[in-house]
């Protein structure tokens, strides 16, 4: 922290302000970079409001793919990351020949891509969707289409048994950090909080086993909003444990247990208020796609946001 200042907090504040800045963290950040974002929110959040902002540099507190996002939408912003080497295992998981070589085979198919994937793979897509609007993004898909969803398999279960479409094809990738989250943790929790009721994420690794225990499958977003129109005083979060800040700020009247305290992504962790304050302070790191690029990957995303 800069001598300057009396807290890193006020550090940031004044960065942001002479930098005309505004600082999007997703609800997996450290719960300090959560209370010092101008926005809290899930990836479609998010998205939104890099696509509405008139502030000339965004800060993304996220992870690398996040920030493409950013990037796409404001071509004429500066966006930037705390830490270049904040990336995401569930996007690493497909890559751009991969669609190539599915609709080489499939020249009619449509591919639908979470938006855990790269700027590169978006642009090789139909469609782009957050856990937030993936039932509605293949619901509006003419029912006689072959669909590929990527690259999420436990999202895209989810999104094949709700919609019940049968021509669809799921890839196999997973969140390393969802799939900590175990059944038999869920079954102990219930038996110990049986007021509690009980929220999954969609890509959580034990959603074939354990969604008939769900009260909700929801976004972290759907969970926040979920939270505070219930009645109810205790809440089993299945989820990455970052939104457990959020919600218990929130809603200090309430109690939040995670399903599973190993549940962190380690890379949403690597941000922290040092590198936020040096990212204001000296313009670092810059993600741009470059103009042929963004422009390919615009039209999925730009229909992930038409579809909310």
């Amino acid at each position: 922290m800069n001598k300057f200042y009396n807290s890193i907090q006020d550090e940031i504040a004044t960065l942001k302000k002479n930098r005309n800045a505004i600082i999007l963290a997703h609800n997996y950040q450290m719960g300090d970079i959560q209370d010092v974002a101008d926005f809290t929110g899930d990836s479609l959040r998010l998205a939104q409001e890099a696509a509405k902002t008139t502030k000339d540099v965004i800060v993304f507190c996220g992870v690398h793919f996040m920030a493409e996002t950013a990037s796409i939408l404001c071509p004429d912003k500066k966006v930037l990351v705390p830490d270049l080497e904040a990336g995401c295992s569930l996007a690493d998981m497909i890559r751009p020949e991969d669609i190539r070589e599915w609709k080489q085979k499939h020249p009619a198919g449509v591919v639908v891509c979470y938006i855990n994937t790269s700027a590169s793979v978006k642009a090789e897509c139909d469609y782009c969707c957050t856990s937030s609007n993936a039932e509605k993004v293949v619901a509006s898909i003419s029912p006689d289409k072959e669909i590929l969803f990527v690259p999420d398999f436990f999202l895209g279960t989810y999104v094949k048994q709700k919609t019940g479409r049968e021509k669809m094809e799921l890839w196999r990738g997973y969140c390393p950090t969802h799939v900590l989250i175990q059944s038999h943790e869920i079954d102990k929790l219930r038996a110990e909080h049986p007021k509690a009721e009980f929220l999954m994420h969609p890509e959580c690794g034990c959603l074939t086993k354990s969604m008939h225990l769900a009260d909700r499958i929801l976004s972290t977003e759907g969970m926040v909003r979920y939270v505070h129109e219930s009645a109810a005083q205790e809440f089993i979060i299945a989820t990455e444990t970052g939104i457990l800040h959020r919600l218990q700020k929130d809603h200090p009247e309430k109690t939040f247990i995670p399903a599973s305290p190993q549940a962190v992504c380690s890379f949403m962790k690597m941000n922290d208020m040092e590198k936020l304050a040096r990212a204001l302070e000296n313009l670092q790191y810059e993600v741009k796609v470059p103009k042929e690029l963004a422009d390919r990957a615009r039209l999925p995303i730009e229909r992930m946001l038409a579809i909310v």
